[in-house]
């Protein structure tokens, strides 16, 4: 087994708010390994986005800080770095595509420009050869005229084109790991299919390895190595894909394959999780003693995981497989393990 490209060991990301501490990131932990994919998966507000901003140090301060953890890169303690040394990582060793292309590029320079000044950053070349490698790159996203392109600004492409100018933006310079942060939350299907499609080739071109960062278990399925589950800015079950989909461990992730819409059946009654994720500045001690109910009940404000024997682990620290995970409040565990709420579902048949 090779050694992991990126290791993550327990950490926390704090957000400051006149409400008190959220813990937006609760001691997570994980690796990645050279060429491997792993998907990052849960409902919204879990807290996947901080982590992938967290390993980038992005977070903006004030309001959030990593206040604990590590995160190593190569073995190179990236939490350690001064900023400048931390820019040079930024775009050469790891990458980011963001969610929304059109708030992610400046709207006042073309997407060759944009494109161009990562290469001449990380690269030190002359403009004309860093034109040269954003044509390049836009031809190698499947964008057709890509020296037209190149002169356009972002508001002239459609939406799946601003996102194709993002992934060339990301891999100009040949990054090791690419963070993708839902990359087709805002297309349609169609595109959707044709960037996943792209990744997944660019990836097997240029050798990297891919944190990508959804809430949709069938672009899980078709992409991803490994799938880590998160909950109230915790992993609660980490696993290969195929053994998680096949025996999810975790009383919340058969609570999200639940929910999954069913192709094959007429008349189905989908397993909907009421309430929503419980607020991230709960006090965790109160559930540690058991205090609390499970979401969607009375007192589920306070009903989050807390640390105890992970029932949700398929591998041990440190292992390829998983990493340490958590348990619910039993009465949490009692909630989710009950049968969902069940909401029919039927096919229009013509």
């Amino acid at each position: 087994m090779s050694e992991p490209l990126l290791e993550v060991r327990d950490l926390r990301t704090h957000f400051r708010t006149e409400d008190g501490v959220v813990r937006a990131v609760d001691g997570v932990s994980f690796d990645i390994h050279p060429g491997e994919t792993l998907a990052v998966v849960g409902e919204s507000g879990s807290g996947k986005s901080v982590t992938s901003l967290s390993i980038l140090r992005l977070v903006p301060d004030p309001p959030g800080r990593i206040v604990g953890g590590s995160i190593r890169l190569r073995g190179r303690d990236l939490l350690g770095l001064s900023p400048a040394e931390m820019r040079a990582v930024r775009g050469r060793e790891i990458s980011m595509i963001f969610q929304e292309p059109m708030t992610s590029l400046n709207p006042v320079f073309t997407c060759g420009e944009q494109i161009a000044e990562a290469v001449r950053t990380h690269d030190r070349v002359p403009r004309r050869a860093a034109r040269a490698r954003a044509i390049e790159m836009l031809e190698l996203t499947g964008i057709p005229l890509a020296a037209q392109r190149a002169d356009e600004y972002p508001h002239q492409l459609s939406g799946g084109m601003r996102q194709r100018v993002m992934i060339a933006m990301a891999l100009a310079c040949r990054p090791s790991l690419l963070i993708a942060d839902e990359p087709t939350t805002a297309l349609d299907v169609t595109v959707q299919a044709q960037i996943l499609e792209l990744l997944e080739q660019l990836q097997g071109e240029l050798g990297m390895a891919v944190l990508l960062v959804t809430h949709d278990l069938g672009v899980v399925a078709e992409t991803a190595d490994r799938v880590a589950v998160m909950y109230a800015g915790q992993i609660v079950e980490q696993a290969e894909v195929g053994r998680i989909f096949a025996a999810p461990a975790h009383p919340y992730t058969r609570a999200l394959f639940a929910a999954i819409p069913r192709m094959d059946l007429d008349d189905q009654e989908l397993a909907a999780i009421p309430g929503r994720v419980p607020p991230l500045d709960a006090n965790r001690a109160l559930l540690e003693r058991g205090a609390g109910a499970g979401r969607g009940a009375p007192g589920a404000r306070r009903a989050l995981p807390a640390r105890g024997r992970d029932r949700g682990r398929h591998a041990g620290p440190g292992q390829r497989g998983g990493s340490p995970c958590l348990t619910l409040t039993p009465a949490a565990l009692s909630w989710f393990d009950r049968p969902l709420r069940p909401a029919r579902c039927s096919r229009s048949r013509g």
